[in-house]
C-alpha cells in the first residue's frame, strides 16, 4: 500500500500536506515510513504534551482497554474512572470552578459552552477577539478569526462581535445588556501566539461583571502547563475568576479528549438535556487524562516548561537578531512560541525546509511559524531542534533564491 497515494485518492484533504507519512514515535522524535527520524516541534498541534508513546499513557490505555472502553448507556450510568478524573481535575482547576463536564474536542467544548451561556443568560450576543480560534463547528466558527471567516459558510452573524485582542477600550465599547459572554484565549494560539497586556484579563473580567456577561476562557491550547503555568490565565498578576474554562489538547497527552469547567452559579442555571454526547466522559479517555494530569501535577512540569521556555525564547531572539530581514518578531510564553516572518509566502517553504532537515514545525497563517515541542522535551533535543532551525535560516539568508521545498511536495 502506498500511504500518500491512498490518502490523496480516497481521503478528503482540507489543507496542503507535507509529503510525509509517519509510522511511530517515542519522546520528542517520530519516524517516517522510510525510517528517517525527525524532531517533533509540533506536538501534534499541541496535544502530545508528554511526547510520543509515553509509558504512563501506554499503560493506562492498555489497562483500561482490557476492562471497559465505553460504558453501558454512556452518560446514563456512573463510572469509577470518570469519578477519579473528576477528583484529579479539582486539584488543578481554580477552586471556584466546581463542576466539570467531559467531551471529545476543543471545538465541542467551546460549542457547548456558547450554547449554554446564551441559554442561561437569556442573551444572544457573544463577543470574541480578532485573530482568535475556537473551532470549526458552526457555533465556534462564528466566533473565530473575524467576521470574514464565518461569512464563507454562514449568513452574516448578527449575534457575534469582534474586538482587537487585548484592547480594553474596544471591549468596553462592545459590551452591552445584550452580551451573553466574552470568549477569549489568554494567549492566542492559531492567531500567532498573541499575548495581551498582563492586566487585560482582569480588566475584561471586571467589565463582564458590570454588564452581567459571562467570561469564558478558552484554555484549549494554553492549558495543562503549555505556557509555564498549569493554565495560562494564571500568569495574570490579579486572580481571574472565569465563569467557564474550556480545555482539550494536552489534557490527555494526545488522546482525543476535552472538558469544560463552570462555577457553581453557572451550574445552577443548567438543566437536564441541555447537553450530552455518546462518547463524552468515556472510560478510556478518562483513564488516560487522569494519569496525564497526575503526572503533570506531581512532576511539577509547569516549572520545567517555564525554564525551557526561557531557553527557547532566548535562542529565538538571537535568531531574530541574526536575521532581521527574515524574521519580523518573536513571541512566546513557556513552550508556546511563534516566529513571525516578514514574507508570509515563505512560511510554508521554511517549514518544508525544516522537515527536510529533520525538524517538524507548525506553519500558521499570518506569516507565523509556531514551535510547540512536547512538555518533556530534553534540553539536548530542544537545542538540537534549534540548531536545525538555525542552519535552515542561515541557508535561506545565503541563498539567492527561495528555499526549495521538498522535491515531492508538488
Amino acid at each position: 500500500m502506498d500511504t500518500i497515494t491512498t490518502e490523496d485518492t480516497l481521503g478528503i484533504a482540507f489543507s496542503r500536506r507535507l509529503p510525509l507519512a509517519f509510522s511511530h514515535g517515542t519522546g520528542s522524535r517520530v519516524w517516517d515510513e522510510h525510517g528517517k527520524v525527525y524532531l517533533d516541534f509540533t506536538s501534534g498541534w499541541g496535544v502530545n504534551s508528554m511526547g510520543h508513546a509515553h509509558p504512563v499513557m501506554v499503560q493506562a490505555l492498555t489497562n483500561q482497554a482490557s476492562k471497559l472502553i465505553q460504558g453501558p448507556n454512556a452518560a446514563f450510568t456512573y463510572s469509577p474512572v470518570r469519578a477519579s478524573l473528576l477528583q484529579t481535575m479539582r486539584t488543578v482547576l481554580p477552586g471556584h470552578l466546581s463542576r466539570i463536564y467531559f467531551c471529545n474536542s476543543g471545538a465541542e467544548a467551546n460549542d457547548a459552552v456558547l450554547k449554554l451561556a446564551r441559554k442561561m443568560t437569556g442573551r444572544s450576543e457573544v463577543i470574541s477577539t480578532l485573530g482568535s480560534f475556537h473551532g470549526r463547528s458552526l457555533a465556534t466558527l462564528s466566533v473565530s478569526r473575524g467576521p470574514d471567516n464565518p461569512a464563507r459558510f454562514l449568513p452574516p452573524q448578527q449575534h457575534t462581535r469582534f474586538v482587537p485582542h487585548g484592547d480594553i477600550a474596544a471591549l468596553e465599547q462592545a459590551l452591552s445588556s445584550d452580551t451573553a459572554a466574552l470568549i477569549v484565549e489568554p494567549v492566542q494560539g492559531e492567531g500567532g501566539v498573541r499575548i495581551p497586556p498582563m492586566d487585560w484579563l482582569a480588566k475584561a473580567e471586571r467589565l463582564c461583571r458590570q454588564h452581567g456577561a459571562l467570561l469564558i476562557l478558552d484554555e484549549v491550547q494554553t492549558g495543562f502547563c503549555r505556557t509555564g503555568r498549569f493554565f495560562a490565565h494564571q500568569h495574570s498578576p490579579e486572580p481571574i475568576r472565569a465563569d467557564i474554562i474550556t480545555m482539550a489538547k494536552g489534557i490527555a497527552g494526545g488522546f482525543p479528549f476535552a472538558a469544560f469547567a463552570v462555577s457553581e452559579s453557572v451550574y445552577e442555571g443548567l438543566q437536564p438535556d441541555d447537553h450530552g454526547g455518546t462518547y463524552n466522559g468515556n472510560p478510556l479517555g478518562c483513564a488516560v487524562a487522569d494519569v496525564v494530569i497526575r503526572y503533570l501535577r506531581d512532576k511539577e512540569v509547569a516549572t520545567r516548561v517555564a525554564s525551557l521556555g526561557e531557553r527557547l525564547i532566548t535562542r529565538l531572539h538571537a535568531l531574530h537578531a541574526q536575521h532581521p530581514g527574515i524574521i519580523q518578531a518573536i513571541r512566546g510564553q513557556g513552550l508556546l512560541t511563534a516566529m513571525e516572518l516578514h514574507d508570509q509566502d515563505q512560511v510554508r517553504n521554511l517549514a518544508f525546509a525544516c522537515a527536510d532537515a529533520g525538524l517538524l514545525v507548525v506553519p500558521t497563517r499570518n506569516g507565523v511559524i509556531r514551535l510547540l515541542p512536547d512538555l518533556l522535551v530534553s534540553e539536548a533535543d530542544l537545542d538540537a531542534g534549534l540548531d536545525i532551525l538555525t542552519a535552515v535560516l542561515a541557508a535561506h539568508a545565503n541563498a539567492a533564491h527561495d528555499i526549495a521545498p521538498l522535491a515531492s511536495a508538488g
